[in-house]
């Protein structure tokens, strides 16, 4: 099956270089106050997709376990240093594009700080769906190409790209902005119903991090936070979605994995492998991570 590039942050030093040293303390919490206003109190399992290090699993504190997903397994092991291998997180590498878990498996999700690498962000929301069970939660964080910033260089013939028209923008080889309107369409077609907008980072000006503390620019935003559903100018933008639809057929008892390739389920899982019994591929295990990139070469 042919799928849209992946932006693989493999090797990447990207938790330290961008989060930790990269002057984004403010953005990080901002953000963590979008996430506690949206997650819902408890729930059994969530997908992290895109969960990179781990930076934002620590906030996931109502779910029992939680699946890290990320394609790179750099960024996979540094999560594990960060959060423990306990069974309540299970690491998973894996192409967004080819989620390789059974339909209606999770109750909750998110995906922040990730479909801006995503070419065809409408095939990434229809796995998301079907991996959900109706009624689930389903937190989205996109990067908003109709933000203020880009309004104002637009008018002021300083960029080329009209930030009012609904196609992506790619400003850097797979890293999209989008519009919050062709957002909102896609997952109406995807099977969600949006039920919360919140706007964020509206202070994610150089002169204003350098002026202020990250805790005060980040209680400014807590205050504005909430006019997302009104209108959409910070570069970044969180939902919260419901799944839609009332039929449902659970998982099969101990379905857990599918076959990314053939789509079928369940696996046999040995100590260091996943064997497809339909058509043989096997995917590693290795060092607790299960590594659904590529099948093992026969």
């Amino acid at each position: 099956m042919t799928t849209p590039p992946v932006c693989d942050y493999e090797g990447s030093d990207y938790q330290t270089s961008f989060w930790e040293q990269g002057g984004r303390a403010y953005e990080d919490r901002a953000e963590a106050i979008a996430l506690k206003r949206l997650l819902p109190k408890s729930g059994k399992l969530l997908l992290e997709i895109g969960a990179g290090a781990g930076r934002n699993t620590p906030r996931y504190q109502g779910y029992e376990r939680i699946v890290l997903l990320d394609y790179s397994r750099t960024q996979l092991r540094q999560a594990q240093e960060r959060l423990g291998t306990s069974d309540r997180y299970i690491y998973v590498a894996a192409d967004a594009y080819r989620l390789p878990f059974v339909d209606g498996l999770f109750d909750g999700a998110t995906m922040i700080r990730t479909l801006h690498h995503m070419a065809d962000a409408p095939a990434v929301l229809r796995q998301v769906r079907r991996v959900l069970q109706p009624d689930s939660t389903f937190i989205l964080e996109f990067a908003n190409k109709m933000n203020l910033k880009a309004i104002l260089r637009y008018a002021l013939r300083r960029q080329d790209w009209n930030p009012f028209t609904l196609e992506p923008v790619e400003f850097v080889d797979l890293n999209f902005d989008f519009h919050p309107k062709a957002v909102r369409g896609w997952l109406k077609e995807t099977g969600f119903e949006l039920e919360r907008q919140l706007t964020v980072s509206h202070f994610r000006i150089a002169l204003l991090k350098k002026l202020f503390p990250p805790s005060f620019l980040a209680w400014l935003d807590s205050l504005v936070q909430h006019t997302g559903n009104w209108w959409q100018l910070t570069p970044s933008v969180f939902t919260l979605n419901r799944a839609a639809g009332q039929d449902f057929l659970p998982p099969e008892s101990g379905a857990f994995f599918q076959c990314p390739e053939c789509g079928h389920a369940p696996l046999d899982e040995q100590e260091d492998t996943l064997t497809c019994p339909r058509c043989g591929r096997e995917y590693a295990i290795r060092d607790g991570i299960y590594d659904f990139r590529e099948p093992i070469p026969s």
